[in-house]
Formats: C-alpha cells, structure tokens, sequence
C-alpha cells in the first residue's frame, strides 16, 4: 500500500520520530546518490526494514552531474569490458521499461571522415547492437554522407564521407534520483536528506550495528542501530572506511568530469552527437537536453572529494576547442549557459598506475572485517544492480534466508507508459504531472521562469511532496535551472525563496540568507569571459 512520502513541514519531523524509537533496522544505507538510492530500493522491495541517510541532499554530488545518459559503453567495449557493457545494456532496457517518464531513447551519429573509421564503428555498433540482444534500443546503421548532414546540422562538412547512427539512453539523473527516494517510501522504507553520519557504532565484538547521525538542520542528533551498515558514499567511501578503521588505506582514485551546457543554437537537432576520439583519447558528446545541448565531458584526476567540484579552466579550453572542431557555428566562453562538474569513484587496482579513462566504470563490493559493507565505483546505467548485488552480499555474509529480487521488473515512482517528450514540459514528472497542474490554481501561465518553463506550483510540489529543503535543491536539482542556465537560475532565486518560505513557514532572514547562499553557489556555474 503506498503511502504518503510528503515531508513538508510536520511531516518530515513525524517521520523523524522513527529514528528516535527503540528500533533496530534490517539494513542502513550511508548515502543517498545513485548507488545508495539503489541499495535501499532493492532491500526495501525484498521487504526488509531500511533507512538511508544522506548528508546532503539526494544526489548533490556526482549523481546530479553526469552526461544525462543511460548507456551499455560504447568505450567500455573498446576496452574490451564485454561483461560491463552486457551488464549496463540490460541495465539500460530494464530502466527504459520502468521509468519511462525519464528514459527515451536517443538516437546517436558518429560522424566518420575517413573509410577506416566507417569500418571500425560499423562493425564496433554491430557487436554493441549484439551484446544488448532482446533489450536493445534500436539497430546501428551507416548513413551517406547527405543523411549524416541532415542529422546533425551544422556539424563540419569538410571531408565528410558519413556517419553511424545507433541508439543509447538520455535520462534525467537527479529526477530519477529523487523518484527513487519517493518509491523506497513508497514500497515501506525510509529515506532522508540533510542527515550526516559522524559515527560508526559497534558491539562487543566490534561489528558494526548502528550508526551515529546528525541533523544537518536543526543539529539533533541520533542514535541508529541496523543489522547491516552499507557505505555507499561515492567519492566519500573512504571517509566512512576510516570511521571503521582509522589505518585504512586509500580504496578509490577521484576522477573529474565537466560539461558545458550551450543554446541549441550551436546543435539544433535532436539526434546526439558522438565524437569518439578526442585528443586525449576519450569520447565526447554533444547531447539535447531540456531544450539545450550538453557538451562533455572530461576525465581529470583530482586529490580531493568535494561536494561542489569546479571546473579547471583547462577543461573548459578543451571541451570549446574540441567542440569547434566540429561545429560549423564555433561556441566562445560568453556562450556558455552553465558549466558544472562532477566526480567519479573508480574502483583503482591497488597496483601499477592507470589513466582514470582507462580504468573500470564495474563496481566492487568489499566487506570489512567489522562487518561493514562497502560499494566502490559503478556508473548510474547500473544502479539497480548495484542494488541488487550489494543485498545478495549481504544476505549471503549474514546468513539470512535469501529473498528474490522484483526490481527487474518494478516500476519507479511516477511511472506511465504515455510518454510525451519535447511536448508538455512537465512530462519528465509522470504520473505527478497532473496533480502538479492542478496546484496552478488557474495560473497556467504564470511562470516563475518563462525560458525554462519553470512554475510556483512546481516549487510548492518540490516542497511539498519531494523533500525539498532550500532554493538549490528546488534550482539544481528539482528542477535543472541551475544547470541549464545559470544566470537566468539566479534571476529567479528570490522568488523562489519566498515561495518556499511560505509553504516552511520560515522568516524573511531565511529568504535572504537562502538567496545570499544559493547566488555565491551559482557563480561558480558562470564562466568568465575572458
């Protein structure tokens, strides 16, 4: 039976009060990003007692700034990763038939400007198209020369001889990310944000059985013991690893990925672009998203995890360059709409030195010997299975009874089969969609921002039914303004600020201090044009 997952106001300090019962939970989830959500929904779904927490904000780092695609790998088989693309591919046809509100399928076109790439993507395509088998998005064809134009218009006609068209994903990942926080409420389990764990707790015989959590709000702090604790904290795994043991060595290598998001202007066509061989030995993709086109993306070792990275302005110099290189209509600095980065967790050997491109999107599951359960790397194509692998472990460690798994086939929160891409601009919320339009109060044209077709009423549902706490979650994440046009974002952060404050019933000082923090955030989306 569904239940109401609306956390506005009262609510979520109603279910707040569950933390503070003497209860012990089947399974605690740190982290609340792509791999965490997918654990939780998988161990909810099996019907065991489950939490996660987050410390942020569902998917604030890394799994709100991908290249929106959900794909087999068309480099992981360059690689030669065969099981990674046959597991992503899978993975990709099972996500397209659950969340079909956010998953289309998305045409793509190499374009080849010599005979020798034509025969090594035609055959490379062909063997993708394999791989996927039953749940493939669509066969690859070589295209002339005068279709490769057509598709991609503006793209560089010099010494074009055609192109290879062949079908992925394009998701949106933050909606998704927070569809799948709705559906672990909706299937029984419990998922909330802005509560950080300080503390690993362990039993006499140092396992651990609970954790020690923070409210990021109003600083309460809890007490939260669980049968299994999983560390499922992306770029931060090795925080919570050295919470368990302080001598833990280093388990990920930190890679950073940028994206540039331009006006359609400069690519206006619905079929992606893929570049499958930049100078640096990666692929880059100019992708049509909400109206606009994501350029990226690059693959940047870094020191540091951070939950708000920064793009290098070498990175930026790149992706415009290698863009020019194709575009007829060459993208400057002043073009960029929004610039934003993220970090990948890779799984590194703990041997020999690799460049980050080349080393392994497939996750890896390790259990500490205080029984802390640990998921490295991974990529949100695999999400589910992630999900699924990490609850077989766990059920196999503990020795519970095992329970099949139903998410292969289980729809996720919002869910219909009308889909209406390009066509309503509330189609990405589903089955939510109407109850949205109905808070609109006849105000269907009042829009908060007219360019990014963004609403009150879609504040208020933030609010109100998506577990939205400040204007960045609403503009990042809730809706993309952030990412799609920062300027314009932060053009419209007073108003939303107000919105929200009413539906909070929070002050004037909290309006300011919330557009005081989201426009120094926003800043660093802008580029400066030099």
């Amino acid at each position: 039976m569904a239940r109401s997952y609306n956390l506005e106001g009262a609510r979520r300090t109603v279910f707040l009060q569950k933390l503070e019962e003497d209860h012990r939970w089947d399974l605690l989830v740190i982290g609340g990003g792509a791999t965490g959500l997918g654990i939780a929904l998988e161990a909810t779904a099996r019907g065991y007692s489950t939490l996660l927490l987050e410390q942020a904000d569902f998917a604030k780092g890394t799994s709100s700034r991908s290249t929106k695609l959900v794909h087999g790998g068309v480099r992981y088989l360059a690689q030669g990763d065969v099981r990674l693309v046959r597991e992503a591919s899978i993975e990709r046809g099972l996500l397209y038939r659950n969340a079909p509100h956010l998953v289309k399928n998305q045409s793509f076109v190499i374009p080849l400007y010599s005979y020798w790439d034509r025969l090594k993507y035609t055959i490379g395509l062909k063997i993708y198209d394999w791989i996927a088998g039953r749940l493939s998005l669509g066969s690859s064809i070589f295209i002339s020369r005068e279709a490769t134009l057509e598709k991609l218009p503006k793209i560089q006609p010099k010494g074009l001889i055609g192109g290879v068209l062949y079908h992925d994903g394009q998701f949106d990942d933050s909606r998704l990310a927070v569809n799948l926080a709705q559906s672990i409420f909706d299937n029984g389990g419990y998922a909330f944000n802005y509560m950080k764990v300080v503390k690993l707790l362990k039993d006499e015989k140092q396992k651990v059985n609970g954790v020690v959590a923070k409210d990021q709000e109003t600083g309460t702090v809890y007490t939260i013991r669980a049968q299994a604790v999983i560390n499922a904290t992306g770029v931060f795994v090795d925080d919570i690893l050295q919470m368990d043991n302080p001598a833990n060595s280093k388990s990920i290598c930190v890679s950073q990925g940028v994206h540039l998001v331009l006006d359609k202007k400069f690519y206006p066509s619905d079929v992606a672009l893929m570049i499958p061989e930049t100078s640096d030995g990666r692929v880059l993709f100019a992708v049509p998203w909400h109206n606009k086109v994501v350029v990226g993306t690059t693959d940047t070792p870094v020191q540091e995890a951070s939950l708000e990275p920064v793009a290098l302005e070498k990175e930026i110099s790149f992706i415009l360059a290698t863009a020019s290189q194709y575009f007829t209509e060459k993208p400057q600095r002043s073009d960029v709409l929004s610039v934003f980065a993220g970090l990948r967790p890779l799984a590194a050997p703990r041997q020999g030195s690799q460049k980050t491109k080349e080393i392994s999107r497939s996750h890896k599951i390790i259990v500490s010997p205080s029984h802390l359960f640990t998921i490295l790397g991974g990529k949100w194509t695999t999400f589910r299975k992630m999900g699924e692998d990490m609850v077989n472990r766990i059920e196999k460690e503990l020795q519970w009874a095992p329970r099949k798994s139903v998410t292969p086939s289980m729809h996720i929160h919002g869910y219909t089969n009308t889909n209406q891409f390009q066509q309503d601009p509330f189609s990405f919320y589903g089955s939510d969609a109407h109850r949205i339009k109905g808070l609109m109060n006849g105000d269907a044209n009042q829009w908060i921002s007219e360019s990014l077709k963004i609403h009150k009423a879609q504040v208020l549902w933030a609010v109100s039914e998506e577990m939205a706490r400040t204007v960045e979650d609403v503009l990042s994440r809730r809706t993309r303004a952030l990412l799609l046009d920062a300027r314009e974002s932060i053009r419209i952060a007073k108003e939303v600020a107000g919105i929200m404050a009413g539906a909070l019933n929070k002050d004037e000082k909290w309006i300011e201090q919330q557009v005081k923090d989201y426009n120094s955030l926003a800043e660093k989306y802008l580029i400066d044009d030099q």
